[in-house]
């Protein structure tokens, strides 16, 4: 394994890097108080190629492979995860669902929209009673002609009233059977095509979460991706690649908080010397980078899979559970080394605090990891 990223690789680490200095970090404790989903950054972030990654040239995309992915991602999450959670929800499910499963005629359609920021994507598989259980969905596409009919909701979608395009799971078959939903490409303007409410959130407060509602929304056939019954075995499939932007949200938030708690730990002063010479701290510190080492390597594992063409499902949800748990724990103890000071919103920890729950639940929940993993491992 080759532990040397390329000078290319640098080049675009330090421009997100610089991106999020100048458009994000000025706004961050505005945008966490107001809920407020800066829309234009997104844009900005696909002036600068971060809205189509790994989408290839001829669409509009950057072309780029996922241990760059890794890179952007990471960058914008050390400054505000909201950011770094909407652009990494934009380009691996609804911009990723259309690329890896889209025909000619829809990527040359979509792709160019989205890769560019000109549109914001949304991807709806999570419905009110269907949670980890997925499959149980209950929104439902009735053929009808040369359309389908789509009646019901999903929730916790991220752009759910932003959102350009919509990319749609839903059940076109019997309930419970993995080859009885399709997914749809739905654009926004399209009849019977809504969003429900604004859902109010302990983190990620700056990236916009709510409803999709669908009432006898028509959807003409050549929406559809791929096959009639094939829109949960693609689900899974994106969300193997998925847990890989999960795995670098969390290590840029492990990243942030662990650096601003190694700051604090040299410049905060008690008993006439900073804390950081107390062993109490330094072993903290010693544990979170050791633990931001360990998410780092099984992250660009799954990313050098990835780029290969090889399976991530176990490896991928081995990143994902690791790195997202550990940017928990590294979190919790960034605010225990600020003390009083981290606990209110002075000071940055408080904030990778709330966000870094969002890491252990969203793409599957760490349970849902561990479920994949044992079934892979004991095969």
């Amino acid at each position: 394994m080759n532990f040397e990223f390329s000078e290319e690789h640098k080049l675009i680490a330090d421009s997100a890097r610089d991106f999020a200095e100048q458009y994000i970090r000025p706004h961050v404790t505005d945008w966490d108080e107001a809920q407020h989903f800066p829309k234009d950054v997104l844009q900005k972030a696909g002036d600068m190629g971060f809205m189509g990654i790994f989408i290839p040239e001829e669409y509009g995309g950057s072309g780029l492979g996922y241990h760059e992915y890794v890179a952007i991602i990471q960058e914008i999450s050390k400054v505000d995860p909201s950011i770094g959670l909407s652009v990494a929800a934009h380009n691996s499910l609804c911009t990723g669902h259309i690329f890896y499963f889209g025909n000619e005629q829809q990527k040359k359609k979509w792709l160019p929209k989205l890769a560019s920021g000109q549109w914001i994507g949304a991807w709806g598989l999570t419905e009110h009673n269907t949670g980890s259980d997925a499959g149980g969905m209950n929104t439902t596409a009735t053929k009808d002609g040369d359309y389908y009919i789509l009646n019901g909701s999903k929730n916790f979608i991220t752009h759910g009233i932003s959102g350009n395009i919509a990319v749609v799971i839903a059940r076109t078959g019997e309930k419970g059977d993995s080859h009885g939903m399709s997914a749809f490409v739905v654009e926004r303007g399209t009849p019977g095509f809504s969003s429900g409410k604004k859902e109010d959130k302990l983190g990620m407060r700056a990236s916009e979460t709510a409803e999709l509602i669908f009432d006898q929304c028509r959807v003409h056939k050549d929406n559809m991706l791929g096959s009639e019954g094939e829109g949960f075995v693609q689900s899974l499939k994106l969300l193997d690649g998925g847990r890989i932007s999960i795995g670098a949200l969390s290590l840029g938030i492990a990243k942030g908080a662990y650096e601003a708690a190694l700051k604090y730990s040299k410049e905060r002063v008690q008993f006439g010397k900073p804390i950081s010479s107390f062993q109490g701290v330094s072993f903290k510190l010693s544990d979170m980078a050791t633990e931001i080492q360990a998410s780092e390597l099984l992250v660009h594992k799954a990313a050098s899979m990835k780029n290969k063409g090889e399976k991530v499902t176990t490896t991928g949800a081995m990143a994902k559970m690791y790195s997202s748990e550990a940017c928990v724990r590294i979190a919790n103890e960034a605010v225990q080394i600020h003390g009083g000071y981290g606990y209110i919103k002075e000071y940055p920890v408080e904030k990778f605090y709330r966000d870094s729950k969002l890491c252990t639940i969203g793409e599957g929940t760490t349970e849902i990891q561990k479920l994949v993993i044992a079934r892979n491992i004991l095969k």
